[in-house]
């Protein structure tokens, strides 16, 4: 009497992640508490591109944890791109933790177009990831 739903899989174009450190040839390493499938999203996508905290020599991985940390194989990366603070605002632990409080000013954008066109303009429709940390240091500064 049990009733089932079966439907294709989807299939990903490009995954992109960001993980605490990786070498120059796409393997990475993951020092948190919660890996959040970044490793099966690498495997599963067509291309995948990892970020990073740190890019370090291969042998320097062990320094910073166990094999076990030692999630993602290059073998299913395409590109890396070291990019310090590249989770912002979210959490890429222990580098740092979530930013709560520009999470909340994101959220509170969805109140009216022109809060999202500001928000938009003064952290997105920047010229770099530089640009962006820089904008979001100042808010930071002006909101404590």
């Amino acid at each position: 009497g049990e009733t089932l739903v079966a439907m294709p899989a989807l299939e990903l174009d490009v995954a992109l992640v960001h993980l605490d450190r990786a070498d120059a040839r796409g393997n990475a390493q993951f020092l948190g508490p919660d890996l959040y499938f970044d490793d099966l999203f690498c495997m599963a996508a067509k291309r995948s591109f990892l970020s990073c905290e740190r890019i370090v020599a291969t042998q320097d991985f062990l320094a910073a944890g166990s094999v076990h940390t030692l999630r993602i194989s290059r073998m299913f990366v395409d590109g890396v791109v070291e990019a310090p603070g590249g989770a912002h605002p979210t959490e890429c632990p222990p580098d740092y933790a979530r930013d709560e409080a520009f999470q909340r000013e994101y959220a509170a954008t969805a109140k009216s177009p022109e809060a999202w066109a500001e928000f938009r303009k003064r952290f997105l429709d920047v010229e770099s990831e530089a640009a962006y940390q820089q904008a979001v240091r100042a808010w930071q500064g002006a909101a404590k």
